[in-house]
């Protein structure tokens, strides 16, 4: 099957073919990744063998700290770049066609909320922003587009600003979405309450992204989300769980469960023996990302979670050792 024919199969996915669309990117990805080929050699696993999705090599994340991960050979249209702090290696992720990105984080927006044109979409990404190599930013950027609405954008330091625009937008009954990174929805939480302002938002969703970025002592995610409730006097918080590695996005209503699109799936593995991996229980986080399909679809990350047999799943925080992402948040 020819790569752009598997893209735009990718997102027909569903429970019914998602393992046959699997094994089309594992063999795929066996004969035009060498470093993942390498690596499912080197456990023995041949893309004859390409069965139960359980059973795949799945590639641990910090690979691509020290490798190119690339399924054939292309020029990117761009590399992200994860976030880190100060004196940690980043993630690289070359990304051959950005279209392909594109088409897989809309399609997952509208799938839990809904055109992106019936909203006004606020950026409060003022760290990523900085550095202008991150997927994050690329997405609300595009998102912000194509809502077409004209007070969406990019807030940095102006909370002033902020606030006063979600306010009018409550007047005016328009459905709102602030993407925000964990840090800054905090700094904006406690003008808010320093301030003495009041916001009633009936129409507005606020949707953490975590990372601290070494502004503030890590916390655990309920700690942060009863802040967040309180200061903008709403019932629950939103989140979107994604990386740099990935090119879909899971996202949560409230509650901290997540739910993935049908061309995502999260399993979870043994600690201490990686090749045990289950469709769910509690274990580290293994992922299906279809969308990775001129990288590597089938990642091992470093989080500690719970799947539940619905597909939906929790983060329960981090592996022993593993470095602090910048899209992180410390749960319990």
């Amino acid at each position: 099957m020819a790569p752009g024919e598997q893209n735009d199969k990718i997102f027909l996915a569903n429970a019914g073919n998602f393992a046959s669309l699997a094994r089309d990117n594992f063999r795929f990805q066996y004969e035009n990744n060498p470093l993942y080929k390498t690596f499912s050699d080197a456990l023995g696993f041949k893309s004859s063998g390409a069965g139960n999705i359980e059973k795949f090599p799945y590639l641990p994340i910090g690979f691509f700290k020290t490798h190119s991960i690339r399924a054939t050979a292309f020029q990117p249209q761009a590399i992200f770049e994860s976030s880190g702090t100060t004196g940690m290696e980043k993630s690289r992720h070359p990304v051959k066609d950005l279209s392909l990105y594109e088409k897989s984080f809309v399609k997952g927006f509208e799938l839990f909320y809904g055109p992106v044109n019936e909203y006004c979409i606020l950026g409060l990404l003022p760290s990523y922003l900085e550095r202008g190599n991150s997927s994050l930013v690329f997405m609300t950027d595009r998102l912000i587009g194509l809502s077409g609405h004209p007070a969406s954008g990019f807030y940095l330091s102006d909370y002033d600003k902020l606030i006063t625009t979600l306010a009018r937008l409550e007047r005016e009954r328009q459905k709102t979405i602030l993407i925000g990174v964990t840090f800054a929805l905090l700094d904006l939480a406690e003008m808010i309450n320093a301030e003495k302002k009041e916001l009633q938002l009936k129409n507005t969703i606020i949707m953490e992204t975590g990372g601290m970025k070494g502004r503030r002592n890590e916390m655990i995610r309920e700690e942060v989300h009863e802040i967040l409730k309180k200061s903008f006097n709403i019932p629950d918080i939103h989140s979107e769980y994604g990386m740099t590695e990935l090119l879909s996005q899971a996202y949560s209503k409230g509650d901290g469960l997540f739910y993935c699109p049908p061309w995502m799936k999260v399993l979870v593995r043994d600690e201490e023996d990686p090749s045990l991996v289950k469709p769910h229980g509690p274990g580290l986080i293994n992922i299906i990302d279809l969308a990775n399909f001129f990288s590597c679809s089938f990642i091992a990350t470093d989080d500690v979670g719970k799947v539940y047999e619905d597909g939906s799943f929790e983060v329960l925080g981090r592996k022993d050792n593993s470095d602090l992402r910048g899209c992180s948040l410390l749960v319990a």
